[in-house]
C-alpha cells in the first residue's frame, strides 16, 4: 500500500499545489498572459522553424524533448547512494518550486522576446560579457549532450536488436502524420489514432524480426559506431527540416510511447501494490557520490529542475507557441507531467527490484537484484527490470522479457527525439551568437554540418567519458543561470523576481558545492585527474561571474544596452 499512497499523493501534490496553485500565482503576478498578443510563431512565421503548431502537438514536442532519460537515470542513481525518501522529496519540492517555474518562465520570457534563446536574451538583461561566456558554455554542453545521447542511444540498438524497427519506422510514421494535419487538415484524433496503431504495428514486427547487426561491423565500421553516425546523420536531417514536417510530429508520437508504457506502470503499481524494497535513507554521505548536499540535487535534474529545458523552452517550443494561453499546460504541465515519470521510475525500480533476497529464496538476484542490475548493465538494465517485474506480475500472459523491452523502448525513443531537438537548438545558438559577425555562420547547412560533425568527433572518440563525470553539476549550472536571466528580465519589466531569484542563488550554491566537492575528489584522488579538476574549477568560475553580472544588473549597477521592455497586456 506504500507504493500506492506515494503515487497518489504526489499526482495530487502535484496538480493542486503545483499547477493549480503555484502555476496560476505565476500568471496572476509575472505572467499575466493575453490570447490577443501574437506570439513569434504567427509574428514571425517562415514555415520552417517558426510555426504555429497546435497545442497538443506542442505539448507532446516539448515533453519528449525535455524528458530524454533524465527523469530515469536520476532517481535510479540518487536512490542507490541516499535512499528513496530523500530522492522523493526533492523530486516533488523542486519540480513544483523550481523546475516547472524555470520552465514556463524561460518559456514565457522568450515568447515575449521574438523567440530569441536565452542566451540573446541574457545580451539584453545582464550584459554581452555574460551573454559570450554563457554562449559559448552552452555551445560546448549541447555538443556533450548530442554525443552521448548517440552513443546511449547506438548501445541500445546493440543491445536489443528488436528496437531497431520501431525505432526507425516511426520517422515515416511522423512525416505522413504532419503532412495529414498540416496539409490536408485530418481531424488530429482520428490521423493520431492510426498512426498509433502504426506504431504498435512496428513494434510487434521488432520484436518478430530483430536486426542485429554482425560483430565484424558494416562498411568497415564496428556496430556501435555504425549505428552512431546513422544517428548523426538523421538528427541532421531532422533538425534542418521544417518542425511540422517530422520534429515536431514525432515527438508528438513518442509521447504516446512514453505515456502508454507509463500508464501501464500507473496500472501495475495500483494492481500488484509492491512494497519499497530498497533503503529509506541510506545516509548523509555517500562513499562514491558524497555528501547528499549537494550532490543529490545535481545527480536528480530532470523531474526536479533541469537547465536543458531552458534550452528547449527558447530554442524550438517558443517559437511554435500559437497562443499564449498555452503557455502553462505546456510548459509548467509538461514539467510536472516529467515529475511523475520520475516519481514512477522510483517506485517501479524500487518496488521491482531487491535490495536483499527475500527470506526463502526463489528470486533471481542477477536479474531482479538493484545493485546486481546496476553493476551488470547500468540504470537501462535495473530501469527495464524493475518495470519488467512489476507488470508481469500483474500480467503474466506478458513475458518478463517482453514487458521489460517495452520500457527500454520507451526509454530510447526519448532518447532520440531529445537528440535531435538538440542538434536543432545548438545550431540557433550558433546562429545567435557568431550570425551576425561571421556570415558564414548564418547558414543553417553549414553550421548543422559542423555540429554533427563536432558531436561526432566528442562521441566516436570516446572524448565524452572524459567530461562526462561533471556532466549532472554542468546541467544544474545551466538551470542556475538561466533563472538569473529570468530574474533580470522580470526586473526590467517591472515584475517581481523573488519566484526566480531565491531558487537561482540556491541552485548556484548548490553547483558550486557540487564542483567544489568533485574538484576535491580529482586532485586527491590515488591517481588523480588533473583535467577534469581544473574543468571544475573553470566552471565554478564560471558560475560566479555570470551570477555576479546577474546581480549587478538586478541592482541596477550596470548600464544595460537596450533593456528589454514588454508592451503591456491589454489585460492590465
Amino acid at each position: 500500500m506504500l507504493t500506492i499512497g506515494i503515487l497518489v499523493s504526489a499526482c495530487l501534490f502535484f496538480y493542486f499545489v503545483g499547477y493549480r496553485a503555484y502555476a496560476q500565482r505565476l500568471d496572476r503576478e509575472l505572467i499575466r498572459p493575453d490570447a490577443s498578443r501574437e506570439t513569434p510563431a504567427i509574428k514571425q512565421n517562415d514555415g520552417v522553424d517558426y510555426v504555429p503548431s497546435k497545442p497538443l502537438v506542442l505539448f507532446g514536442h516539448n515533453f519528449a524533448s525535455i524528458a530524454g532519460a533524465g527523469p530515469v537515470i536520476g532517481p535510479i542513481i540518487a536512490m542507490h547512494h541516499f535512499g528513496w525518501a530523500i530522492t522523493l522529496v526533492w523530486i516533488l519540492l523542486g519540480n513544483v518550486f523550481i523546475g516547472a517555474v524555470h520552465d514556463y518562465l524561460t518559456l514565457m520570457m522568450s515568447v515575449r522576446n521574438r523567440g530569441s534563446s536565452i542566451a540573446d536574451i541574457a545580451e539584453s538583461t545582464i550584459g554581452y560579457r555574460a551573454k559570450a561566456v554563457f554562449a559559448i558554455f552552452l555551445v560546448l554542453a549541447m555538443l556533450l549532450v548530442i554525443a552521448v545521447f548517440g552513443v546511449v542511444a547506438a548501445k541500445t540498438l546493440i543491445a536489443q536488436p528488436e528496437m531497431v524497427f520501431p525505432t526507425f519506422a516511426i520517422i515515416p510514421v511522423s512525416m505522413v502524420l504532419g503532412w495529414c494535419i498540416y496539409k490536408k487538415n485530418f481531424n488530429l484524433q482520428i490521423a493520431s489514432f492510426i498512426a498509433v496503431l502504426a506504431i504498435i504495428v512496428n513494434i510487434y514486427i521488432g520484436f518478430k524480426m530483430p536486426l542485429p547487426l554482425p560483430e565484424e561491423g558494416v562498411m568497415g565500421l564496428s556496430p556501435l559506431v555504425f549505428w552512431f553516425v546513422v544517428l548523426m546523420i538523421y538528427a541532421g536531417v531532422a533538425s534542418i527540416l521544417p518542425v511540422q514536417t517530422l520534429l515536431q510530429p514525432r515527438d508528438y508520437l513518442s509521447t504516446y510511447i512514453l505515456f502508454g508504457s507509463m500508464s501501464l506502470a500507473i496500472v501495475a503499481l495500483l494492481w500488484v501494490a509492491p512494497g519499497l524494497n530498497t533503503p529509506v535513507w541510506r545516509g548523509a554521505m555517500s562513499d562514491v557520490q558524497g555528501p547528499v548536499w549537494p550532490m543529490l540535487f545535481v545527480l536528480v535534474a530532470c523531474g526536479a529542475i533541469s537547465g536543458f529545458h531552458s534550452l528547449v523552452a527558447s530554442g524550438t517550443t517558443s517559437k511554435q507557441l500559437a497562443n499564449e494561453m498555452q503557455g502553462k499546460p505546456i510548459a509548467y504541465g509538461g514539467m510536472l507531467t516529467e515529475g511523475v515519470v520520475a516519481v514512477i521510475t522510483v517506485l517501479v525500480v524500487g518496488g521491482g527490484l531487491y535490495w536483499v533476497a527475500p527470506e526463502g529464496g526463489g528470486v533471481d538476484m542477477a536479474r531482479l537484484g538493484f545493485r546486481e542490475t546496476l553493476q551488470s548493465g547500468g540504470w537501462i538494465l535495473a530501469f527495464g527490470n524493475g518495470f519488467g517485474n512489476v507488470v508481469h506480475q500483474m500480467l503474466p500472459i506478458l513475458s518478463f522479457t517482453i514487458a521489460s523491452m517495452i520500457a527500454v523502448l520507451a526509454l530510447n525513443t526519448f532518447v532520440l527525439t531529445t537528440l535531435d531537438t538538440a542538434v536543432r537548438i545548438t545550431r540557433f545558438l550558433i546562429q545567435e551568437s557568431l550570425g551576425n559577425h561571421v556570415p558564414v555562420f548564418r547558414n543553417k547547412y553549414v553550421v548543422t554540418v559542423a555540429v554533427v560533425f563536432a558531436a561526432y568527433l566528442i562521441g566516436a572518440t570516446d572524448g565524452w567519458q572524459k567530461i562526462w563525470p561533471i556532466f549532472g553539476a554542468t546541467n544544474q549550472l545551466i538551470a542556475a543561470m538561466a533563472l538569473f536571466v529570468v530574474a533580470t528580465w522580470l526586473m526590467a519589466v517591472k515584475r517581481p523576481t523573488h519566484y526566480v531569484l531565491y531558487p537561482a542563488l540556491f541552485m548556484t550554491a548548490t553547483t558550486i558545492g557540487a564542483l567544489a566537492w568533485q574538484a576535491y575528489q580529482f586532485f586527491v584522488a590515488p591517481d588523480p585527474n588533473v583535467f577534469l579538476g581544473v574543468v571544475a574549477v573553470v566552471l565554478i568560475g564560471l558560475a560566479v561571474f555570470v551570477g555576479y553580472e546577474a546581480m549587478q544588473a538586478l541592482k541596477g549597477r550596470r548600464m544595460i544596452a537596450s533593456p528589454v521592455a514588454e508592451v503591456p497586456s491589454s489585460a492590465e
